[in-house]
């Protein structure tokens, strides 16, 4: 697996809502678009906003370690997968020893967030996985929507001091294939999960990490790390609701809808547009329309209610990140991009 250096310059981008509002047609998402799960938006809606969380959000806790079958010292709960992001780099920052340089490995393409807290936390970026104090991996990974060949590799190494991060934000919305992890070496690294992607409700933040099983000492850091009450009351509801049987029946539901559309989708990205879309394994994928200045051409579609993610941030110029929408969401994709072709 190769890594890249730090990007120069951090960028904002990101899918969803930006300074013109919230698009009509957004695919630059890549939420769930079945959603937003009724059950879990009923329960975030009943959450008791008239007083603070427990701060050890005891129950909370109870309930993902049963619903994980892990223990329950290994669940960390953040405010978001970006916070617990910054707050794994900040602990990674502090685990160096005496003039010790901390390094970063990252994916090729990878989150903006791994690299932002990275250069904020003072991690220096390193092509060299074994020498790296934090190592991270994505998977189905964004913005490609892929499996990593390698993975196996990576359990192969040996990781004495090093905090290896697997970020599963997309495991749930997996559409074809399966992880290749056991148990047993899950029980060696860090899982990030942030389930308001599956349950389609981006708009309230709220994220978990599931520790090693022997780091005890650094999930009581991690956690002095943290703010008072990083998770509020909708976002506690949301994770609460997420390990119900009737939530988890319903993002099973979803899948097959999922994949249905992102079907349909991907003919019309390549069959009609004449656009390169790449294989991806989970609910969205990566596409190269035939144009010169895709920059403009987003923004023209932009103009027209139609969002798509510019992967140029992720260091894949020319290329878009779309997310499986339902049909007149594609209809109206297709209209808005054949117009904004014909006025350029």
């Amino acid at each position: 697996m190769n890594s890249p250096h730090l990007p120069p310059t951090l960028h904002s981008s990101h899918g969803g809502p930006d300074a013109l509002g919230l698009p009509a047609f957004d695919f630059s998402s890549n939420q769930n678009a079945a959603g937003p799960c009724p059950q879990a938006l009923a329960a975030g809606q009943a959450a008791d906003c008239g007083h603070y969380p427990d701060p050890d959000y005891t129950a909370l806790r109870r309930s993902l370690a049963d619903f994980y079958q892990v223990d329950e010292w290994r669940i960390v709960i953040g405010a978001s997968s970006s916070e617990l992001i910054f707050r794994l780099s900040a602990l990674a920052a502090q685990s160096r020893t005496g003039a010790e340089s901390a390094g970063v490995w990252l994916p090729a393409h990878h989150y903006g967030d791994y690299a932002h807290a990275a250069q904020v936390c003072g991690l220096q970026p390193t092509a060299d996985e074994a020498a790296a104090k934090l190592v991270w991996l994505c998977e189905p990974s964004s913005p490609l929507g892929q499996d990593h060949a390698g993975l196996l590799d990576w359990f192969d190494r040996p990781q004495i001091q090093q905090i290896r991060v697997l970020d599963c934000a997309y495991e749930p919305l997996r559409l074809s294939g399966e992880s290749l992890l056991t148990r047993v070496l899950r029980d060696r690294i860090w899982q990030l999960f942030s389930p308001n992607k599956a349950l389609g409700m981006t708009g309230v933040r709220g994220a978990f990490c599931i520790a090693p099983q022997h780091a005890g000492a650094q999930v009581k850091r991690l956690k002095q790390l943290a703010a008072s009450w990083p998770l509020g009351a909708h976002g506690a509801a949301m994770l609460q609701a997420w390990v119900q049987p009737e939530v988890q029946s319903w993002l099973t539901a979803s899948l097959p809808l999922l994949r249905e559309w992102k079907a349909a989708q991907i003919a019309l990205c390549e069959g009609k547009l004449g656009w390169v879309c790449s294989p991806s394994v989970a609910n969205f994928y990566t596409a190269r329309p035939p144009v010169k200045d895709l920059a403009h051409n987003l923004a023209q579609l932009r103009q027209r209610g139609v969002k798509l993610r510019d992967c140029a941030s992720f260091g894949l110029p020319g290329v878009v990140r779309m997310a499986a929408m339902p049909p007149a969401a594609q209809l109206a994709f297709k209209n808005a991009w054949l117009g904004s072709a014909s006025a350029s």
